[in-house]
């Protein structure tokens, strides 16, 4: 939804497939959103006055997208809860690199001291009807990265 400057609100996309995490590239001018149902990146470009268009895959995944976030070189890190891992992938789907870890990836983000430090939420993963189950069991991974985040959000 784009809420103009007169109050009115206009739909900007519909027809996603369980969207997730979004993200603004550093230009402000790519908005990407993850959609995990349909395992991928969807990206639209951004016009100065906000509206929406171009929709586009940006990347193909092989498992379902959470949480993501824009690196300086235009890449995106996303959050794979069932394989439980963040990748760092390229528009087209190229594979650049890949975080293990022991539990369930809900989310990332790269911020700390020059937004280099890749922060993953975690939890315990039994599948959706099990989501009972996790309490207790979240942690917050962190790792250093060799491309600092840009775009939004930032931390």
């Amino acid at each position: 939804m784009l809420i103009l400057r007169d109050g009115s609100v206009e739909t900007q996309a519909e027809g996603f497939q369980f969207p997730n995490g979004m993200a603004l590239s550093q230009d402000g001018r790519t908005l990407v959103c993850a959609e995990s149902w349909a395992r991928q990146l969807t990206a639209f470009d951004v016009a100065p006055d906000g509206r929406l268009g171009n929709r586009r895959i940006w990347a193909e995944l092989p498992g379902p997208p959470d949480g993501i976030c824009f690196d300086s070189q235009g890449a995106i890190w996303y959050a794979d809860v069932p394989n439980a891992y963040c990748r760092r992938v390229r528009e087209g789907g190229e594979i650049l690199d890949e975080v293990k870890v022991d539990r369930g990836a809900f989310a990332c983000m790269l911020g700390g001291n020059n937004r280099s430090t890749l922060f993953i939420t975690t939890a315990r993963w039994f599948g959706m009807d099990k989501m009972d189950q996790i309490a207790g069991t979240g942690q917050i991974v962190s790792v250093e990265v060799n491309d600092p985040g840009a775009g939004w959000p930032y931390n």
